[in-house]
């Protein structure tokens, strides 16, 4: 029963995972078709991470009162009507009405079953959880790639995965009885509110943290093709097709970092993940001719990325007590989402207005942050009592 509840938990993140590159594959189409500028997509974007937020930040009552396997089921039934309703849009203000259930049956799933893994699995599986994100966001481009290519266009895109998560809501449905067996799969407590979760010992520290790495992330995802393109001269395609790896470093990373989790543990998988990072960054600025360095850079970057997030997670009921644990990962969540609206934006000004070369600069500042918050986090919390996982 454990590995099946576990297995439909990995197909949750596949789900969670492909709506996250969906947006991008298709805009370039969507924007003429709707008529809505290139640069509409921030707005969508936008009204999306608030959505997440605002359910991040109220994961802690719903999965209280609910339990986790309700508010799953619920969340990615609002992601799949989203994904349906997309399909069927043929003005730019229904993408942005249908945003809003999409980023909050997003930001409800992610922060619930963080929280479920960090709870009741090994570390192994986190960073596995993690690892089937990405093969989300790897499929979905391809599944758009398909149908702009053939007579669907990215109406028939959206209609594909919104599909393939309907269908994932009936799966989830069916597993509700699993959920309730658990023992102790739900607290009893009352939740706590967001000062009360806010004055825990060390919380300031992680969310600086978690906004420092999230700001790493998103940036060196959404800047390094243009990077590579305007300020090392590849060629478009080029930059583009190592862009994706990326993605790919990030999830080969949280495949391989599963098998190693245990021995090594989640603060030393976190120094690890960023002295990767470091040397990623050094790649890229190295003041070389040759564009090999730099393109290898950003895939070490996002090999470095792959276990900081995951490890971050599954080390919160150890930091903070079981009992508190859903709510610090909701306003860990939280914390990540405002990074990866915000920070990305920021660079492009910086890149418009002074130089996009400043990017390996950009990244290397939060970076330190993040490491400095991890290490005054880990002298500054009483480590609680590991719950029991299998």
């Amino acid at each position: 029963m454990v590995s099946l509840l576990l297995a439909v938990i990995y197909l949750a993140f596949i789900s969670l995972g492909l709506p996250d590159s969906l947006l991008g594959s298709a805009w370039p189409v969507m924007h003429i078709d709707l008529g809505a500028p290139l640069s509409a997509m921030g707005a969508v974007t936008m009204i999306i991470s608030a959505g997440t937020v605002v359910s991040s930040l109220a994961s802690d009552f719903l999965t209280r009162k609910l339990g986790t396997g309700v508010v799953t089921v619920v969340s990615v039934l609002f992601t799949a009507g989203a994904m349906i309703g997309f399909s069927f849009a043929n003005a730019f203000w229904i993408l942005c009405v249908l945003a809003v259930p999409y980023g909050l049956g997003a930001g409800g799933v992610d922060a619930a079953l963080n929280n479920y893994v960090a709870l009741h699995y090994k570390s192994r599986h986190m960073s596995w959880l993690h690892c089937f994100w990405g093969v989300g966001t790897i499929v979905s481009p391809f599944i758009m790639s398909a149908c702009l290519t053939g007579t669907q266009g990215w109406p028939g895109g959206y209609r594909i995965v919104s599909y393939i998560q309907f269908a994932l809501v009936a799966v989830l449905f069916l597993s509700l009885p699993l959920w309730k067996k658990r023992p102790g799969a739900e607290l009893s407590a009352k939740p706590l509110t967001l000062p009360q979760t806010l004055r825990l010992r060390g919380v300031a520290f992680m969310l600086i943290g978690f906004f420092a790495y999230s700001a790493v992330e998103a940036t060196a995802m959404n800047w390094a093709s243009s990077y590579l393109t305007e300020f090392r001269g590849v060629s478009a395609e080029r930059a583009a097709m190592f862009g994706s790896l990326f993605f790919i470093g990030i999830t080969a990373g949280r495949l391989l970092s599963g098998f190693v989790s245990e021995r090594l543990g989640d603060r030393t998988l976190i120094r690890i993940g960023i002295g990767v990072i470091v040397a990623g960054i050094v790649l890229i600025a190295l003041p070389v001719r040759t564009d090999v360095c730099a393109l290898a850079g950003f895939v070490v970057v996002g090999f470095g990325c792959a276990p900081v997030y995951p490890s971050i997670i599954h080390a919160t009921p150890f930091n903070f007590g079981a009992e508190n644990s859903q709510a610090v990962i909701g306003v860990e969540m939280a914390s990540a989402y405002v990074g990866t609206t915000f920070m990305p934006p920021l660079f492009g000004l910086i890149a418009q207005y002074i130089d996009i070369g400043y990017l390996p600069l950009f990244l290397a500042i939060f970076l330190v942050l993040l490491f400095c918050m991890t290490e005054l986090l880990n002298r500054t919390v009483k480590p609680s009592a590991p719950t029991k996982q299998e």
